[in-house]
């Protein structure tokens, strides 16, 4: 089993580095679990490129949700990370629905539709990010701190979201609600063109607006986390900058944190909490 979770921390010091480097500061006997829980995200986030075509992801998606059913037990121990999750479902006692709600979540991410409205965004990003940092939480603190994880993780998806919207576009893929593109009269052509407009910079800035609000929200209870819990909020210190590199950037050009940025930023908030979602 150790091999799995070795395996585990591996796949996201590759594929989630700021979450990794956030694991760090947790106790070493949680870690484990924290990798098995990130490298499970990790793999879900993979789905539409590793499969190419929505049914193939939807098969794979299957498969992950009949693994948190235990109906694919044989399987899933011949698979690290499904070994690994395994284990730490039981070990946390975590609910496996809130598991196959974001496995639900994540077929959205297999087909092209805009998302529908605002509501929806924030829907979706709490069944993916928000429901992570509070698995982590549970991990380390044994509390879901849902008044932090909760618009916490919200900010923390739609950050992430806007940081791949050029990628997004390019591939016809879209994730700005078809709200705002109406509201904006933005072209749907257009953005898959990759030509930018006054409506698109209105609804990625409302956006941001949205991301930023939720920041605000999670920052206001940020006192209210036990200690213990801090290495898992650690990866929402990013989102602030981020959003602000955002606002400087043309909305198809790149707007990532360099990654040493990216580490201090965490270190300063693992130094000091007060900065988680600040």
């Amino acid at each position: 089993m150790q091999d799995a979770f070795t395996y585990c921390a591996e796949l996201v010091r590759a594929a989630d580095r700021d979450r990794f480097i956030a694991s760090l500061f947790a106790p070493a006997e949680r870690r484990g679990a924290l990798h098995a829980l990130y490298a499970f995200n990790a793999e879900l986030a993979r789905v539409r490129d590793v499969a190419h075509a929505a049914l193939p992801g939807e098969i794979r998606l299957q498969w992950w949700s009949d693994v948190i059913n235990r109906e694919r037990d044989e399987e899933a121990r011949a698979n690290p990370v499904a070994a690994a999750l395994l284990d730490t479902i039981e070990r946390y006692g975590f609910a496996p629905e809130k598991f196959i709600d974001l496995i639900e979540a994540r077929r959205f991410d297999l087909y092209d539709d805009p998302m529908a409205g605002l509501a929806d965004l924030e829907a979706y990003a709490a069944k993916t990010a928000s429901v992570l940092f509070a698995f982590a939480a549970q991990i380390l603190a044994g509390v879901g701190a849902e008044a932090v994880s909760t618009p916490a993780g919200i900010a923390y998806a739609i950050a992430g979201l806007l940081r791949a919207f050029p990628l997004h576009a390019a591939r016809g893929q879209l994730y700005v609600p078809a709200e705002l593109l109406e509201r904006y009269q933005v072209r749907l052509h257009d953005v898959f063109a990759g030509r930018t407009s006054p409506g698109l910079h209105a609804a990625l800035a409302e956006m941001r607006d949205l991301a930023r609000r939720h920041l605000d929200a999670a920052h206001e209870h940020v006192t209210t986390l036990p200690p213990a819990a801090t290495p898992a909020f650690l990866p929402s210190a990013l989102v602030r900058p981020a959003l602000d590199r955002l606002e400087r950037c043309a909305p198809f050009a790149p707007a990532e944190i360099p990654p040493w940025r990216r580490q201090w930023l965490i270190w300063r908030a693992a130094r000091n909490p007060a900065r988680i979602a600040g």
